[in-house]
C-alpha cells in the first residue's frame, strides 16, 4: 500500500522535547517505520522550516520525508501555521495528481484540513488522527489557549469529512461524541512504544540515593510538575528528578521558585533536556515515574515507563485511563491534587513488594498491547476497511473506479 502520512508541524526528523516537538513526532516516526516494516511505502509530508532542508529525505527503509514549501522557510509555532495551509494543500494536490497514494493519513487538525482539500482534487481516501482536541485544550487552558479561533469548528469539519477517524484512546472517543461527531467512522488505535529501546533490563542513570521520583516531559505548566513538587511535602525523603526544558525557558525557573516556597528545593533536581537515547536509562533509575498533567490526549511517558518495568502514578485523564491499570501497573490520581498524589506516592514507596509487582505487570502490559508492530497492524485494518468501503483494494495506487489511470 502507498501511504501518505501528513504531519504539518510534527516532523519525524525533529528533536523531541522542543516547544512543538513531542508525542506526535514520535507517533508519526514510529508508525511510519512500523508500516514500512510490513511492506508498505510511506511518505511523510511535513512543512519546510529552513532553506537548507532538502525536498526529500530517506528517513528509514520504505519511509521518505518530504518537506513541503508552505510559508516562510523558518521555524514557526504550530499555532501560527493556519494561514499557510492552503499553500500546503495545493502543493499536496499537485504531487498527488502526478502520483496519488492509496490513502492519506493526516495528523493534527491543520494537517487534516490541508489533506481534505488536497484529497477533494485527487480522490485520495483520508484517515485522520487528532492527537489533541481544541475543545479539551480550551476547557483546561482557558484564556491561555493560543490556538487559532477557527480550530474547534475546523476539527468538527475534519471529523465529519474524513473517511475514518483514528482515536488514540476511549476518552477521545467520548470527547468526539460530546462534539456530536459521528461515531460509526471512529476506531481506537493506541500509540505504541519502542520495545527495543524501552526495556526493563539495561543501563541505569546514576541519580543518587533513593527513593527517586521522575517527572519527564515538555516544560509547560499543563504537564503538572508543579503538582508533583507540591506533593513532595507529603513524601518524606523522596527526591524528585525533573527532566525536560531548555536553558532560559520560563517553566523550570517557575518550578524552582515553587520548590523553594514549599520547602522542598533540596529534594528537587532539574536535569534540563535529556537526549532521547538516554531516556530509557533515566526511567530505569527511578522508583516511580510520575505523570500528572491537567489533561493528556494520550500520554506516551507512562507507556515508556511501563515498558521499562517502572511503576507509574498518573493523573486519571485521557489516555492514562487506558494504559495505566490502577492497582496492577500503577496508580491513578485526580489531576491538580497534590495531597492525593502525595498519599499515593507515600503508600507506594512504603511497599517494596508492590513496587516490584507493579513494575513486572507494567512491562508485561506494554509488551502485550503496545508494540508498534501491533499498532501498525491495527492501523492497516482501518485503512483496509476504508478502501473496501470505497470499492478499492490496497495496492490500487493511481486507479480510481470509473476514471482509469490517474
Amino acid at each position: 500500500m502507498k501511504i501518505a502520512m501528513v504531519s504539518e508541524h510534527a516532523s519525524p526528523l525533529a528533536t523531541v522535547g522542543g516547544a512543538d516537538a513531542g508525542g506526535q513526532n514520535v507517533h508519526v516516526a514510529s508508525l511510519s517505520r512500523a508500516l514500512a516494516a510490513r511492506g508498505h511505502d510511506v511518505t511523510v509530508y511535513t512543512r519546510r522550516e529552513a532553506p537548507s532542508q532538502p525536498e526529500e529525505v530517506d528517513f528509514a527503509p520504505g519511509v521518505t520525508v518530504v518537506h513541503v514549501p508552505a510559508g516562510p522557510a523558518v521555524v514557526l509555532a504550530k499555532d501560527d501555521l493556519l494561514p499557510w495551509m492552503p499553500d500546503f494543500s495545493r502543493w499536496l494536490a499537485r504531487r498527488w495528481h502526478a502520483g496519488p497514494p492509496d490513502l492519506a493519513h493526516s495528523h493534527f487538525w491543520m494537517s487534516g484540513l490541508a489533506t481534505l482539500a488536497a484529497a477533494r482534487d485527487t480522490a485520495v481516501p483520508t484517515v485522520h488522527t487528532f492527537h489533541a482536541l481544541g475543545t479539551v485544550k480550551r476547557r483546561h487552558q482557558g484564556k491561555a489557549d493560543t490556538s487559532p479561533r477557527e480550530r474547534i469548528e475546523t476539527e468538527a469539519l475534519v471529523a465529519r469529512q474524513a473517511d475514518a477517524v483514528i482515536a488514540t484512546c476511549a476518552d477521545e472517543v467520548a470527547e468526539l461524541g460530546r462534539m456530536r461527531m459521528p461515531g460509526n467512522s471512529t476506531s481506537i488505535v493506541p500509540c505504541g512504544v519502542d520495545l527495543d529501546a524501552f526495556t526493563p533490563t539495561g543501563p541505569k542513570m546514576d541519580l543518587g540515593p533513593g527513593p527517586i521520583l521522575l517527572a519527564i516531559g515538555r516544560a509547560v505548566p499543563r504537564k503538572g510538575v508543579e503538582t508533583t513538587i507540591r506533593a513532595l511535602r507529603h513524601v518524606p525523603d523522596a527526591t524528585l528528578v525533573v527532566a525536560g526544558g531548555a536553558p532560559g525557558e520560563p517553566e523550570p525557573a517557575r518550578l524552582a521558585r515553587i520548590a523553594e516556597m514549599c520547602g522542598v528545593a533540596h529534594r528537587v533536581r532539574f536535569l534540563g533536556k535529556v537526549d532521547r537515547d538516554d531516556v530509557p536509562a533515566l526511567m530505569r533509575a527511578a522508583d516511580v515515574v510520575v505523570s500528572v498533567p491537567w489533561y493528556e490526549p494520550f500520554g506516551i511517558v507512562p507507556l515508556e515507563a511501563m515498558a521499562c518495568g517502572v511503576p507509574v502514578v498518573a493523573s486519571a485523564v485521557g489516555g492514562h485511563l487506558d494504559t495505566v491499570v490502577p492497582g496492577v501497573t500503577g496508580l491513578l490520581v485526580p489531576p491538580r491534587k497534590p495531597a492525593a498524589l502525595g498519599r499515593a506516592l507515600r503508600g507506594l514507596l512504603a511497599d517494596p513488594f508492590l513496587l516490584t509487582a507493579y513494575g513486572i505487570a507494567a512491562a508485561d502490559r506494554a509488551r502485550s498491547r503496545y508494540d508498534w508492530g501491533r499498532v501498525a497492524a491495527q492501523t492497516v485494518a482501518v485503512y483496509t476497511d476504508v478502501l473496501t468501503s470505497l470499492g478499492r483494494s490496497p495496492g490500487m495506487t493511481g486507479v480510481f473506479p470509473g476514471t482509469g489511470a490517474a
